[in-house]
C-alpha cells in the first residue's frame, strides 16, 4: 500500500493521525507527514469538482421505485448472491457492509449486519446513493471507479469528514470482453473494523466475478463459432456484439482477440473497406475482394486403414499419425484453435501446448507455411478431405457415396477427440447401411474396415440375400470365425 507516513497498527490511532494530516494539508499548513499520493491526487480532483470538506450528504441517484428496474438490468445481478457469501460470511458478517456500485458509483446493493446498515443510514451509505468522486469526495467507492485500481480508504482520507469514522476498501469491476467498467464492490464498516486482509478480500471477490464472466463469454464465444463456422469463407471473420474477433479467415487481414470498431464505414489497416453483417450474436465480417489470394489445395486422406496422407497442389507427402490427428481436427474446426486447446483435444488434461507448437511447426515446414496459419492454428487452404466428404454423404443421404467412403477415421488414433469422431462416424455409418436394408450396400460394407467385424452388419447381410447368392458362405463362414473368438 502506498504510504507518505508511518502507519500506526492501531485503527484509532491511525486515525488520529489521519485527522492531523488532513486538517493541515487542507489549511495550506507545513507538515512532516503526507497523505498517500492516491488520496492527495483524489483530494485534488474532488476539491477541483467543488466538493467541499464539510459537504452534506451524497446526491440521491434514484429513488426505490427505479432501483429493482436498474438492478435487474445490471451485469453484476447475478453474482450479489455469490458476492454476499463471500464478502459477508469472509468478514464474519457482523461490523462491515457489502456494497455494489454501477459504473457511475451509484450504490445499487447494500447488504450487511443490521446495526451496522443502520450506522450506515445515518450517514446516507445507502441505495440509491451517488458516490463518485466529483459527487462526494474521495472514498473508495468512486476513487477505485476513476483510478481503475483496488484501493482501501481509512478514516480522515475521505475528504468529507461525516466519513472519517468510516474505514473502507473497494475494487473495479471490469468487463471481460470490452475491457470497460462496470462498477465496483466494496466493504465499509466503522472504524475499529479496518484490517489489511479487507483489501485483499475485495480484489479476491471482484477477480472471481471477472472470472466467472470471462468463463461464460468464452462458452458463448465457442456456441457462436459453432453456429456460424460455416461462414467462414475466405476474407471472414466472426465478431462479438463488441467488436471483438472470435475467428477468422486467413485473408480476413484480422485475428483473433483483435478489437474492430463496429460504428460507421469500416476499414482494415490497409485502408480497405470491409463489411459488416449483423449476426444473432455478433457480427460477420467481410473484406474486400482484392485482399483475397490465391490459396493453397489440400487434399486429406485420413480413413482406413492406409497410411495417412496430405497432397497440397498434386504434391502428395504421408503423414506419421500425430500429424494426422492434428489437420484431421484443424479441419473440424476451420475457425481454428489455440495450442492450449489443440493440446487438450489430442491428449486431454496431459496435454502440453509446447508440444502441439513444434508439431505445426514441423507440418509447416513440409507442407507449406500458407497451408497451416497461426493465431489460432488453422488450415488456410482450400481442403477437401474423406472425413468431410463422408460427413456430407451422411448428411445428405447419398447411400453410394456413403459406402464408396466408409472407412474408420485414423483407427490406431489414442485421441479421445479424434475417438470421439470416429464412433460418431462410425455410429452414423451403421444406422444408414442398417436402415437401408439393401443386399449389396450390406454387403460392401461388411467388407470395409467400418464393418468387417460387426457381427450385427454381417447376421443382417447374411440374412438379406438369398440362399443361393454367391456372398452368403463367405458370411457365414466369416460369422463362425467371429463367434468362435468370442466363445
Amino acid at each position: 500500500m502506498d504510504t507518505s507516513y508511518d502507519t500506526p497498527v492501531d485503527p484509532l490511532e491511525h486515525a488520529r493521525l489521519l485527522k492531523r494530516v488532513h486538517a493541515a494539508v487542507l489549511a495550506g499548513d507545513r507538515t512532516r507527514q503526507k497523505p498517500r499520493s492516491v488520496i492527495f491526487e483524489s483530494w485534488r480532483r474532488s476539491l477541483d469538482a467543488g466538493v467541499a470538506p464539510d459537504l452534506g450528504p451524497p446526491p440521491v441517484a434514484f429513488d426505490d421505485s427505479r432501483l429493482d428496474d436498474i438492478r435487474r438490468q445490471h451485469p453484476l445481478a447475478r453474482w450479489v448472491p455469490m458476492l454476499r457469501q463471500t464478502l459477508l460470511d469472509g468478514t464474519g458478517g457482523t461490523d462491515q457492509v457489502m456494497i455494489i456500485t454501477d459504473v457511475d458509483g451509484t450504490i445499487l446493493w447494500r447488504e450487511g449486519h443490521p446495526r451496522t446498515c443502520r450506522d450506515a443510514d445515518r450517514v446516507h451509505l445507502a441505495e440509491g446513493t451517488g458516490w463518485a468522486e466529483t459527487a462526494i469526495g474521495t472514498n473508495a467507492m468512486g476513487t477505485t471507479l476513476v483510478t481503475g485500481t483496488p484501493v482501501q480508504i481509512h478514516s480522515a482520507e475521505h475528504l468529507v469528514r461525516t466519513y472519517h469514522s468510516w474505514t473502507c476498501a473497494a475494487c473495479p469491476v471490469r468487463d471481460p470482453d470490452t475491457g470497460a467498467l462496470l462498477g465496483a464492490i466494496d466493504l465499509s464498516g466503522p472504524l475499529r473494523s479496518m484490517h489489511p486482509a479487507l483489501l485483499a478480500l475485495v480484489v479476491a471477490a471482484g477477480r472471481m466475478v471477472e472470472n466467472e464472466l470471462r468463463w461464460r463469454q468464452l462458452a458463448s464465444d465457442e456456441v457462436f463459432r459453432q453456429r456460424n463456422e460455416h461462414r467462414l469463407a475466405q476474407g471472414a471473420a466472426l465478431l462479438s456484439p463488441g467488436g471483438r474477433v472470435i475467428a477468422s479467415a486467413p485473408e480476413a487481414g484480422v485475428v483473433p482477440g483483435q478489437r474492430i470498431g463496429i460504428d460507421g464505414a469500416f476499414r482494415l489497416d490497409d485502408g480497405e473497406p470491409a463489411e459488416l453483417e449483423p449476426l444473432d450474436g455478433g457480427y460477420l465480417l467481410r473484406a474486400g475482394r482484392r485482399r483475397v489470394r490465391q490459396r493453397p489445395r489440400l487434399s486429406l486422406e485420413l480413413l482406413g486403414e492406409g497410411v495417412p496422407a496430405a497432397t497440397v497442389d498434386g504434391v502428395r507427402h504421408e503423414l506419421s499419425l500425430r500429424h494426422a490427428e492434428i489437420l484431421a481436427l484443424l479441419s473440424l474446426h476451420p475457425g481454428g484453435l489455440s495450442a492450449e486447446r489443440l493440446a487438450l483435444l489430442l491428449h486431454g488434461e496431459r496435454g502440453n501446448p509446447t508440444t502441439v507448437r513444434v508439431e505445426i511447426h514441423r507440418i509447416r515446414n513440409a507442407l507449406g507455411r500458407h497451408v497451416v496459419e497461426t493465431r489460432p492454428y488453422r488450415i488456410a487452404a482450400n481442403v477437401d478431405s474423406d472425413l468431410l466428404a463422408l460427413r456430407e454423404a451422411l448428411d445428405s443421404g447419398d447411400d453410394e457415396a456413403v459406402i464408396d467412403r466408409a472407412g474408420l477415421l485414423l483407427p490406431d488414433s489414442e485421441s479421445a477427440a479424434i475417438r470421439a469422431e470416429r464412433d460418431e462416424l462410425l455410429a452414423s455409418l451403421r444406422d444408414r447401411v442398417l436402415g437401408a436394408g439393401n443386399p449389396e450396400l450390406l454387403w460392401r460394407f461388411a467388407n470395409t474396415g467400418a464393418g468387417r467385424d460387426d457381427l450385427e452388419v454381417l447376421e443382417r447381410a447374411r440374412d438379406s440375400m438369398a440362399a443361393d447368392a454367391p456372398y452368403r458362405n463367405a458370411l457365414e463362414t466369416r460369422l463362425r470365425w467371429l463367434l468362435e473368438e468370442d466363445d
